[in-house]
């Protein structure tokens, strides 16, 4: 399969969602990054800025099987999981799967369920399988999760712990849309309080999961010269030693950042790394790993800023 074909479809896909969410471009496009580099999504933001409308029309856009589970603080691992229950007529036990095993799944409101239930799926993100009394079930190389969160200061939240934040290769924050553009929302889906239904669009799905596995073997085949490859080592080892860091970004972080840069190429049409793709993506790729130093927090910084900072310290390659 070759890029071109790739970023056709990949654009079929973003102009399917842009019918119906309005507004989220940098969103929807770092989205089909995320799936063509086999990473997974955490996406932020207040209640009503389609966070949730987002993740289910991108779903609507697959060829794929896909389920959603509300998190909320009465949710167990195993309403997430499933579980083994006794068949008296076969005398053994059967495997009642959870709604985790399907190749789309949308974690609404991951934020609001307790770390118990959350750690539920880091098996699950790392190694695309579920583990159930010492059988281990593969969910296929399609999973991809989609989790939306509300910001932490909001009542009823419950802050995601680092290893959970570490599977997500992005964290995207979905903010207000422009004046223009939330004006053509409110025209659009301003007829009745109730959300669009996406039967009633014609949304047809683009992409199935052969045509995802043939991408992304495209994708890790995408030239990154040693200079880039240095420069995203670079970057993420930058954070570990900056004053306002208590914590930085993990070599898998590395490893991430270039995965996705190589997917941001594809998109862009080209079959090599830039050091701009690096760039690009090194705040939502990184921002969610780095722990702020106590004085960085008094101060009121955010991972952002600093990233920022230390991307302008960094020498790129030409």
């Amino acid at each position: 399969m070759d890029v071109a074909a790739i970023r056709e479809r990949a654009g079929r896909l973003r102009a399917q969602c842009e019918r119906v969410v309005v507004g989220q471009g940098e969103a929807l496009e770092r989205m089909l990054v995320a799936l063509l580099a086999d990473g997974h999504v955490l996406l932020e933001g207040v209640p009503g800025t389609a966070k949730t409308l987002l993740a289910r029309t991108f779903a609507a856009g697959l060829q794929l099987s896909w389920r959603r589970i509300q998190f909320t603080p009465d949710l167990m691992p195993g309403d997430v999981l499933g579980t083994n229950l006794f068949d008296f007529s076969a005398n053994r036990f059967v495997l009642t799967r959870g709604p985790i095993f399907t190749q789309v799944l949308l974690a609404d409101e991951i934020n609001r369920a307790p770390p118990k239930t959350q750690s539920a799926l880091l098996e699950a993100m790392q190694e695309r399988s579920v583990t159930l009394d010492g059988t281990t079930w593969p969910l296929g190389p399609a999973f991809f999760v989609v989790a939306t969160q509300n910001p932490v200061e909001q009542e009823g939240t419950y802050p995601l712990p680092e290893a959970q934040l570490d599977r997500f290769l992005f964290r995207l924050q979905v903010g207000y849309p422009a004046r223009d553009a939330e004006r053509t929302l409110v025209r659009s889906h301003g007829r009745s309080a109730a959300p669009p239904v996406l039967a009633s669009l014609g949304l047809e799905p683009v992409a199935d999961e052969a045509w995802l596995v043939q991408a992304r073997a495209t994708v890790a085949a995408v030239r990154a010269s040693d200079e880039v490859v240095d420069y995203a080592v670079d970057v993420v080892r930058a954070t570990r030693g900056h004053p306002s860091l208590a914590c930085g970004a993990s070599p898998r972080a590395a490893a991430m950042l270039l995965a996705a840069s190589r997917a941001r190429a594809v998109l862009q049409g080209r079959d090599f790394v830039l050091p701009d793709d690096v760039k690009d993506l090194a705040v939502p790729t990184l921002a969610h790993r780095l722990v702020l130093s106590p004085a960085a927090e008094l101060e009121g910084q955010g991972t952002d800023a600093v990233l920022a900072s230390l991307l302008a310290g960094v020498p790129a390659p030409r």
